[in-house]
């Protein structure tokens, strides 16, 4: 008889008989073992038994392999040049995402466990054993994959993660500082003889300053027509659409020279020798409407870079040849943007009342300039419409004059309106003096820009960059992820809360605390949902099992989302698993392309059970056999009449390439 002992390492050794195979001998020789011992008995090998069986096999998705990038070049076989490596920059996982233009994220998503498990089943020959060795993983009984999140996601540590939240808090930092000096241009003078905290923080260097503004004032951007779906809160918020020039001025700031003070003083000095410079060469400014009325809801820089625009283009258009068809509909239509940017200014009291009068009479001297026979009746027709009473007639008569009358307000006496059209000059809108001068209110615009005070500069960043990074994180395609989109409605108006103190009097050292705990609830709304983009990016051909993934991530990390500002770090691992369904399991062997020619060579020795040419990181294996109590060793002496089985014999194996554990129990009858 072989000791036991001999065969297992027999096992061991034997690289080229089937693992599986020799464990279940094992198995058979132990029980075979144990029940002849005491008889002193010779191992009867031929004895049938049936051993239960059951198999877990686990496989880790690849990584990407950079090294088998191919980069299509006809007809060459040679290797490829530094220069033509240099032009074909690696794809980053992120690259589609929303964020993607200001930072790039470490892939929260590392990778998928896939457990194929086989439930219990009995074999009585090792040729059946055979089979289950080379078996298909779609035979498995069931699918259960786990995602492999980057330990980031675990550990919510400040400082860990690098995206909008970490860039907000420096700009709080710096939002701090800015009661410091009463000008920019303070900021910005020579600090060798200050103390030393503002001496060495990061500056940029001019030539990252002037990229910074080539970006800012490409002509290539031109103007901003976009309409971004806007958040209910977003109105609330008190800043720059996030497309906006102001807008992305401060995106830039956030990453330029670690997002202080100083760095930000000297791009904003930049920035309004940019403005000044297009409005003195009636340039049009990029990312700005030079059309519509001017938002009251957004910020007052955004505003007032609103105005210029319109002032360089009502410039522009006051040098262009005048023509008379055309002269009506956009004068009056610069006269009331002009209205409209008076008003949202705070101009002196009563002026913007007059200008609405002078507006009104420019349109009706233009009227009766185009429409010689025009009466009163036909002016209101045309400009208000609200105010005329159309007659319905049962002959279905409509032919012209439309019959009707003014409304109860129009035919009051002495009523404003007819007054001004009875003054009102025939004058063509090229024959008319400007209501409001351009130029003028352009140099007024300049010049608020060229004082704004440090706080007053930095609380609207503040306001319109806490947009912006929402408005931004919000395009991100996420999918049907319910619990991500409350999320995002929970940030937005969490955002429109804190930054509601800004519109008031307030004292910065009261609303710091506010501001940094508003960061700490960015950040792990981010991470998020950069993983909700991750989640979905991989598994969008199975939304069922996207969406349950990240549900269950969700739920593990809902507690560690409190509002205190201290930190936590939990130990608990995040080990949840969801079952694929059957239909589902194509799309998810899709995680396993076949293996590349780099990832073949390095491996050499294979453990079968192959998905998609992928061999499992580790198999487990237990073997068991039961017995009934009424027979053998395991019968009491008094005789039952029971048909009870227990498990005698247990063994657990667990391999992966290079190792091989095994444990062995029996069931003692001593």
């Amino acid at each position: 008889m072989m000791p036991v002992d001999k065969f297992v390492l027999l096992v061991l050794e034997s690289a080229r008989i089937e693992v599986a195979v020799l464990l279940n001998e094992l198995t058979y020789l132990k029980y075979e073992y144990s029940k002849n011992s005491q008889k002193d008995d010779a191992i009867n090998f031929s004895t049938k038994v049936k051993v239960n069986f059951s198999m877990k096999l686990t496989y880790r998705t690849p990584e990407y392999d950079y090294d088998n990038e191919e980069i299509s070049i006809s007809g060459a076989t040679e290797s490829i040049a530094e220069s033509e490596v240099a032009s074909h920059p690696k794809k980053q996982w992120d690259d589609d995402c929303s964020w993607a233009e200001w930072y790039s994220a470490e892939d929260p998503v590392k990778g998928f466990e896939l457990s194929a498990i086989w439930g219990e089943r009995i074999f009585e020959e090792n040729l059946e054993m055979a089979e289950v060795e080379n078996a298909s993983s779609f035979d498995a009984d069931s699918w259960l994959i786990h995602p492999v999140v980057s330990p980031y996601m675990v550990d919510d540590s400040i400082g860990k993660f690098v995206g909008f939240a970490s860039q907000l808090q420096l700009l709080v930092k710096a939002f701090e500082s800015s009661t410091e000096a009463q000008f920019l241009e303070d900021f910005v003078a020579d600090t060798s003889g200050q103390d030393s905290s503002k001496s060495t923080v990061t500056v940029p260097p001019p030539s990252v300053i002037d990229r910074v503004m080539k970006d800012l004032f490409n002509e290539e951007v031109g103007n901003s027509n976009h309409v971004e779906e806007e958040n209910k809160y977003g109105r609330a918020m008190k800043g720059a659409p996030s497309d906006s020039l102001f807008a992305q001025f401060c995106l830039h700031a956030l990453w330029l020279g670690n997002c202080n003070i100083r760095a930000i003083a000297i791009l904003w000095i930049d920035f309004v020798h940019e403005i000044r410079w297009c409005w003195e060469e009636s340039e049009q400014l990029p990312r700005m409407k030079n059309t519509s009325s001017i938002d009251l809801s957004t910020c007052l820089i955004h505003q007032k870079l609103h105005m210029v625009a319109i002032c360089i283009e009502r410039k522009k258009s006051l040098s262009r040849e005048k023509g008379t068809d055309h002269a009506h509909e956009d004068g009056t239509s610069n006269s009331a943007v002009m209205l409209h940017a008076a008003e949202a200014f705070g101009n002196a009291a009563g002026l913007s009342g007059q200008l609405e009068w002078d507006v009104l009479s420019s349109d009706m001297s233009a009227f009766k300039a185009a429409n010689p026979d025009a009466v009163f009746e036909d002016f209101i027709r045309w400009h208000s419409p609200g105010d005329w009473v159309s007659e319905d007639r049962a002959d279905g008569y409509s032919g012209w004059p439309p019959k009707g009358k003014l409304s109860q307000h129009m035919s009051e006496h002495g009523n404003m309106w007819r007054k001004i059209w009875n003054d009102a000059l025939a004058l063509p809108v090229a024959e008319q003096r400007s209501l409001l001068d351009p130029i003028r209110e352009g140099e007024k615009v300049l010049h608020y820009l060229e004082t704004l005070r440090p706080q007053q500069l930095l609380e609207q960043m503040v306001c319109t960059t806490f947009k912006s990074s929402a408005d931004i994180l919000n395009r991100t395609t996420y999918g049907d992820f319910k619990l991500m989109k409350t999320k995002m409605d929970q940030l937005y108006a969490t955002i429109a809360s804190t930054l509601k103190s800004l519109q008031g009097k307030y004292e910065i050292s009261d609303l710091s605390g506010d501001l940094k705990q508003l960061c700490q609830v960015f950040a792990h709304i981010e991470k998020l949902l950069i993983l909700a983009g991750s989640v979905h990016q991989k598994l969008s051909d199975v939304p069922r099992l996207s969406q349950t993934i990240f549900a269950d991530y969700f739920n593990y990390y809902l507690p560690k989302m409190g509002t205190s500002l201290e930190s936590f770090c939990y130990e608990k691992e995040f080990t949840a698993k969801e079952k694929v369904g059957m239909h589902e399991r194509d799309a998810v062997s899709n995680l396993f392309p076949p293996p590349t020619a780099n990832q073949s060579w390095r491996k050499v020795l294979s453990m079968g059970n192959l998905l998609n040419g992928h061999e499992p990181i580790q198999r487990e294996i237990v073997f068991s056999v039961n017995e009934r109590i009424s027979n053998g060793h395991y019968s009491s002496p008094t005789p039952l009449c029971t048909d009870e089985h227990m498990e005698t014999h247990r063994m657990y194996i667990s391999g992966t390439s290079n190792d091989l554990w095994v444990a062995f129990s029996v069931t003692s009858w001593d």
